[in-house]
């Protein structure tokens, strides 16, 4: 990797404009700056179980950017990726902290609906799937994709039937102003909040008048981190402190992405797979573990992978990146977002 010379440091490379969006890895990082950067976290890549349900491109853990939190994860069984390490979940992360040292997490959304009846826990925010049963929020950061595929699966099933007990209800200003029977699409204004339920939370919802007062509250709380995030991507651990998660599959080989750290969190390894035809042999997730901890790592994230897999760098005085490894799919494949690596 040809990087320019002085310090560098790693954050999310900031999605296409929106939460269920896509990009390649060289548009996103030409138009952040990066010198550097890999795709990122796996994601809602296709609807074939669900025909006329649109796939919105959204990432399956939780993201955070710029220090503001993107959005939570789904539940497990609506995971897209290969299978996770035993006693992993969802909410698995690699992040950067405010005091600029990665470290492996888990970020679990806590948050709620106040409303005239009481108080509802809020069960996601900005998801392509919510846990059934449960009231998710979607803000002006879920972009204009539709939000019918919220209602979709079950928390052990990807692709089971979406819903029909299903309502969705705006919030602008604090009140309700409108309401409808099924998930609806568009861009959502930066004031504005709606609320999407299906089952229960569906039934919750149609309690609500327009007019209401209504309250939401929505944050990712971290399970070790003392400071909060500067940017934390979703996917799932390999390595920790210097020793293979156990269980790691060791049969299936694949185009990998993975990042990892060393040094206490100081210092970022980033890692794509070539997808050439004539190196695509791959590695097993237990031998990218190995591999990462070879190269000095002391913790390691494994990324999405196969056609996702890539690594873009800038030559000195270069006005681009240029993509470093061969795709497997033959071309870039749009991303919903990535690792960029910043000059300063």
């Amino acid at each position: 990797m040809r990087l320019r010379k002085g310090h560098h440091r790693s954050q999310l490379t900031p999605h296409p404009g929106a939460v269920a969006a896509r990009a390649t890895v060289s548009r996103l990082a030409d138009a952040a700056g990066a010198v550097a950067g890999v795709n990122g976290d796996f994601f809602d890549i296709t609807e074939t179980q669900h025909p006329g349900v649109e796939a919105t491109g959204a990432t399956v853990g939780p993201a955070v950017a710029g220090g503001q939190v993107l959005k939570a994860a789904v539940p497990k069984g609506q995971r897209f990726g290969p299978a996770l390490p035993p006693g992993t979940t969802t909410r698995e992360v690699l992040g950067v902290g405010t005091d600029r040292r990665a470290r492996l997490d888990r970020l679990s959304l806590t948050g709620s609906v106040t409303t005239p009846q009481g108080k509802l826990p809020l069960g996601g925010l900005n998801q392509y799937a919510l846990p059934q049963n449960s009231v998710g929020a979607f803000t002006s950061r879920w972009g204009g994709a539709s939000r019918v595929r919220a209602v979709c699966g079950t928390d052990t099933d990807r692709a089971a039937a979406c819903g029909t007990d299903t309502y969705e209800v705006t919030v602008r200003g604090g009140r309700v102003v409108g309401a409808a029977g099924t998930p609806g699409s568009g861009a959502i204004p930066s004031d504005t909040t709606v609320l999407v339920g299906r089952e229960q939370g569906a039934r919750e919802l149609r309690e609500l008048a327009v007019g209401d007062a209504v309250g939401v509250t929505h944050a990712l709380v971290a399970a070790t981190a003392k400071v909060p995030y500067a940017f934390a991507i979703g996917g799932y651990p390999v390595l920790r402190d210097g020793t293979p998660l156990s269980g790691l599959d060791d049969t299936a080989s694949a185009v990998r992405t993975v990042a990892g750290f060393k040094g206490g969190g100081q210092q970022m390894l980033l890692l794509a797979l070539d997808g050439a035809d004539d190196s695509r042999t791959g590695l097993t997730i237990a031998e990218e573990a190995d591999t990462m901890r070879d190269l000095g790592a002391s913790d390691a994230f494994n990324l999405d992978g196969g056609g996702s897999s890539e690594m873009v760098t800038r030559d000195d005085g270069a006005s681009g990146v240029t993509v470093r490894n061969h795709p497997s799919g033959g071309a870039e494949r749009p991303v919903p977002n990535g690792i960029g690596v910043f000059s300063g």
